[in-house]
């Protein structure tokens, strides 16, 4: 494909809400080698800023007349709720067209696994939206566990804490068990995929799944508690509920142990507009930078910048033949596994 590779890769991008608009509209804009050429949304809001922030683009208002025509298309990303992704992603596959599919790949792991399988069988690229990867906090991790400097590893502490005392009214909150609403599903796939990233596959899981805001249909305050075959604990907290947030990671290995406070700044900087190419993007402050080693004798440890563009670059060369998708989509569906038997371990059915 690299020889016959377009200047440009035209992108229709299913759903304009937060995922759409604030996410992948900016990256695939940023990214050399990719063109927006098309949003569905039938939100008339939505589709006038689509139209203002993107001035090229054409906005349909459904997925089908997006895929009617897919002659003018080279890839389909969706961005829509969680509980259509399975059913776009095959849509668009059966269009005979590549794909990058929001994380969660599916509400249920047999749908990942019949995505995959579609994809393997018709030669196209299937992968998956798990940003956090390119997390400065993630990244800072891996580099420090790559040098060895941990040592052997016995608990990693992952956080995703918020403080949103009223719930939404909309299918994160609001929407049925079967469409894959609530905190597990959202924060739990980045946690639960960057924790097998770091250390490996899971063994087995513990979990507490529950619902703590009057008013929401959908789990608000979870944990999962993951022994991986490696022997190392992840221990991963995710709440709309907490009202003071824990440490983004607590490392402990027979070395040294590594805290580290604060998000990452790019999720932040995307939903204020700021443009992923500006000077300085995704480097961490100062303050939020980690502490390395032992009460006696702590060193702290600048951030390594985060690097959500990476995942459309990525996905550029994958679509031109010269690199692997940034996420196997293999991966996005043992998450799924591990959420399926927390919630089935847990009683978590509505």
């Amino acid at each position: 494909m690299t020889d016959s590779s377009p200047a440009s890769f035209r992108v229709g991008l299913i759903g304009f809400g937060l995922a759409g608009s604030a996410f992948h509209a900016p990256l695939i804009s940023a990214t050399p080698g990719l063109q927006l050429s098309a949003v569905v949304t039938g939100n008339p809001e939505r589709a006038d800023r689509a139209s203002r922030d993107y001035h090229d683009v054409i906005v349909v208002p459904t997925a089908e007349e997006l895929l009617s025509r897919p002659d003018q298309l080279d890839l389909v990303v969706v961005a829509s709720p969680n509980g259509s992704h399975a059913a776009l992603g095959m849509a668009a596959l059966a269009a005979g067209l590549p794909v990058v599919i929001d994380k969660p790949l599916a509400t249920t792991p047999q749908q990942g696994r019949e995505l995959v399988i579609a994809a393997r069988e018709r030669g196209l690229m299937l992968t998956v939206f798990q940003n956090r990867r390119w997390d400065s906090d993630f990244l800072t991790l891996k580099k420090l566990l790559a040098e060895d400097v941990l040592g052997t590893v016995h608990r990693c502490e992952s956080r995703f804490e918020r403080w949103r005392p009223q719930p939404s009214r909309g299918w994160r909150d609001q929407a049925p068990a079967d469409q894959a609403p609530g905190i597990l599903f959202d924060l739990g796939s980045h946690l639960i995929d960057q924790a097998i990233q770091l250390f490996g596959p899971v063994h087995s899981a513990y979990a507490e799944i529950d619902r703590r805001r009057q008013g929401t249909r959908s789990d608000d305050d979870s944990f999962i508690a993951i022994t991986h075959q490696s022997g190392t604990r992840s221990h991963l907290w995710m709440s709309s509920v907490a009202g003071q947030g824990g440490p983004r990671f607590r490392v402990l290995g027979d070395k040294a142990a590594f805290v580290k406070t604060g998000l990452d700044p790019q999720e932040a900087d995307l939903r204020a507009g700021r443009h992923p190419a500006r000077p300085g993007w995704g480097e961490d402050p100062v303050a939020q930078w980690g502490q390395l080693g032992t009460d006696d004798n702590l060193v702290t440890i600048p951030s390594v910048p985060g690097t959500y563009p990476e995942f459309y670059r990525q996905v550029r060369d994958a679509l031109r033949g010269v690199a692997p998708v940034p996420v196997d989509p293999a991966d996005a569906v043992t998450v799924l596994e591990v959420i399926a038997a927390a919630r089935e371990a847990t009683g978590v059915t509505s």
